[in-house]
């Protein structure tokens, strides 16, 4: 519809001025019509008459097209423009354009580190991440979602330290008196002993830097028959089965994970390849001088000949290119990691340039509770995901609602996913339970509370596009769900989903308001309503679910 819209506009304004403009169409609000053009304005210098006389002069020969009820000039040269009931209808039953169609994007989310907890954070990544990806998706991507984690590296240096203290050396055997269901959190604890050891006492900080190099060399060699590559590698194993539990109960699935120790060499090998015209020597390390691109220098390869998480990040980026040959890859993950991947990427460039160009690396903030603080792992102080949800699950008993874990998650989900990305998220569990206000347990109920409509009468049918003129509500409720297409334009390429939750929240109230004012069942108009509520769920079902929330057709 907009480019049959600016099509009309174009011509007119080429038979009348013989120019051919840009014109930019935007919405208005609704009591200015359903789009707007300042076209006059950028016309007015060219052509060296007053935007007035240029938007009158418009506006005559646009009201004989058909497609508007109302065109009419406003303010210093506005064009505003109200489409007819016919073409509100087909614009609002117009499916999205598929701006992605044909293109191969990976997003790469959630990307939490095994022998290690997972935190509010990655829970944050895992839902935005997702909601990214379904976006791309539904634009007509082939959307790939991985997921990278650091299963080598000095924090499982400091974990095996802490088992091998607790197993009193390396006795494999100890692995069974550890319950299953204790893993995660044991795995956790030994995480923050070996840390705090590690940064209090010089002897065991080189202990852990020699079980560094160790784990390095087995994950190499995927040495697992020794008392110490046994411990390594079902502790290991236990970390990714922790992960996919967890990922499962918030309706999560990756394609792929990606570890370190798999890209490690690649990375530590395509370092050394370009060393020394990216990469120099440095006291027996190898660094990137990020000075001379006004970033810091950072070490690739410790003096050790091991790669850091630089290197490893180096691996990543050429593995994903090798493995999918994308043309978008997007990475999620926090503002702490800004400054250390324009250095890792500004490095790529210097060999690697068009990769660099397909890479888009968003970053968000730390999730703290109302009025809560940052927490760290390296402490054990930290807000895990899983806490998240059960204070989700506490606030839903607190005030005897529902506790269906369909809602919950749903409630945390949306309360991450209407924040727009960057700046810290503030959760806020009483909030995002709650069935009034901007909450996803409010829009399940608004979706259910349709779906009881359209269940009171069976079989109903009308053909929309029979419709001659509409009511004011039936009006303003096909606008804003032809407004549906925009939000998604407008998130896609932003890669923003806040768009979505907050054109969701609008249109459930604008249909409470048709709701509340126009009887549907017995009705005159009863099959047309039918229809628009029908239209209503639709879209409002599959926003819920480009969020990655479950709509309920009873609640």
């Amino acid at each position: 519809m907009e480019a049959k819209i600016k099509e009309l506009i174009a011509q007119v304004i080429k038979d009348l001025y013989d120019r051919e403009p840009e014109i930019i169409l935007d919405r208005p609000e609704e009591l200015y019509g359903d789009y707007t053009t300042n076209i006059a304005l950028q016309l007015s210098k060219d052509l060296s008459r007053s935007p007035k006389e240029i938007a009158d002069a418009l506006v005559l020969k646009l009201k004989g097209s058909g497609l508007y009820s109302d065109v009419s000039a406003a303010g210093p040269g506005f064009i505003n423009i109200k489409l007819n009931s016919k073409a509100l209808i087909k614009l609002a039953e117009t499916p999205p354009e598929e701006t992605f169609s044909g293109k191969l994007v990976v997003v790469e989310y959630s990307d939490p580190n095994p022998f290690k907890i997972l935190h509010a954070g990655h829970l944050y990544t895992s839902v935005i991440g997702d909601a990214i990806a379904n976006l791309l998706a539904k634009a007509g991507g082939e959307v790939h979602r991985v997921n990278f984690g650091g299963d080598i590296g000095l924090h499982v240096a400091k974990t095996m330290w802490a088992i091998l203290k607790d197993f009193g050396g390396e006795n494999s055997s100890k692995l069974n008196d550890i319950k299953e269901e204790d893993r995660s959190e044991w795995l956790g604890r030994c995480y923050v002993t070996g840390n705090e050891a590690y940064e209090t006492d010089e002897k065991t900080k080189e202990e852990v830097k020699d079980l560094n190099k160790r784990i390095y060399d087995i994950s190499l060699k995927k040495e697992n028959s020794s008392p110490f590559g046994k411990i390594y590698w079902t502790t290991r194993q236990w970390s990714y089965e922790y992960f996919e539990s967890f990922y499962s109960r918030i309706g999560i699935k990756f394609e792929k994970y990606y570890p370190e120790s798999e890209v490690a060499d690649l990375g530590l090998q395509t370092v050394r390849e370009h060393v020394p015209e990216v990469y120099e020597e440095s006291q027996g390390a190898v660094i990137f001088n990020g000075e001379k691109y006004g970033l810091f220098p950072n070490v690739f390869i410790n003096s050790y000949g091991i790669p850091t998480y630089s290197a490893k990040d180096v691996g990543l980026i050429i593995q994903k290119w090798q493995d999918y040959h994308y043309d978008l890859s997007v990475i999620i993950t926090a503002n702490e990691q800004a400054d250390y991947m324009r250095v890792v990427l500004a490095s790529v460039k210097q060999f690697a340039p068009e990769l660099v160009e397909k890479t888009d690396h968003l970053t968000h903030g730390v999730v703290k509770l109302a009025g809560g603080q940052k927490m760290s792992s390296r402490k054990g102080n930290i807000l895990k995901a899983v806490d998240i949800l059960d204070l989700a699950d506490k606030s839903s008993k607190d005030k005897g609602l529902k506790t269906d874990p369909k809602i919950t998650i749903g409630a945390v989900k949306y309360a991450f996913v209407k924040q727009r990305i960057g700046a810290d998220i503030i959760y806020d569990p009483d909030e995002s339970v709650s069935l009034d206000g901007n909450s996803g347990p409010y829009l399940q109920y608004a979706y259910a509370r349709a779906m009881s409509i359209l269940r009171k009468v069976e079989g109903a049918s009308f053909n929309l596009s029979e419709v001659e003129d509409l009511t004011d509500y039936e009006r303003s409720l096909v606008r804003k769900i032809g407004e549906y297409k925009d939000a998604l334009n407008e998130a896609t390429k932003e890669l923003r989903p806040h768009h979505i939750a907050n054109y969701l929240y609008d249109l459930a109230q604008n249909f409470n308001r048709f709701y509340e004012n126009s009887r549907v069942i017995g009705d005159d108009r009863q099959d047309l309503r039918l229809a628009l509520v029908k239209l209503y769920t639709s879209i409002l079902a599959d926003g819920l679910k480009l969020l990655g929330i479950e709509p309920i057709e009873t609640m």
